[in-house]
């Protein structure tokens, strides 16, 4: 069952993105989801037995909606959980009248990008510049 992220859960999300390798030593996982809580679109975790087993944060700036830390355990893959994430933020951005979805893979990264392509997304022929305005302690 997805539920809405609350602050008993930080500790579990944290493993599970180092598990899954979505931390960078730049970026501060508390931060993220500090950050996270205050934009007004949702945090979505599954748990198993009391355990964060997938993640998904959505963003949405009237335009394009965002799709991050999507995380499934690695022993949870293959059961339908990042479909059923996925599935979940597609509905809430088209409820909300937003006209497309985008997301960013790291390139080295081949198999989420076949998990994207499975679900009919494909690579848009531009390119992601980011510059950092704030660096995490």
């Amino acid at each position: 069952m997805i539920i809405e992220f609350c602050d008993a859960h930080r500790a579990g999300v944290i493993d599970l993105w180092r598990a899954c390798g979505l931390t960078r030593e730049w970026n501060d996982p508390d931060l993220d989801i500090d950050r996270k809580l205050t934009d007004g679109h949702p945090f979505w975790v599954i748990e198993n037995g009391g355990r964060v087993i997938a993640t998904l944060m959505v963003g949405y700036d009237g335009h394009r909606g965002s799709v991050n830390y999507l995380a499934v355990s690695p022993e949870h893959r293959g059961q339908g959980l990042g479909r059923l994430l996925m599935g979940r933020a597609e509905g809430y951005l088209k409820a909300r009248g937003c006209p497309k979805l985008n997301l960013m893979v790291r390139t080295s990264n081949a198999e989420i990008r076949g998990f994207y392509q499975a679900l009919g997304y494909q690579l848009d022929e531009v390119v992601v510049l980011s510059t950092r305005l704030i660096a995490d302690p």
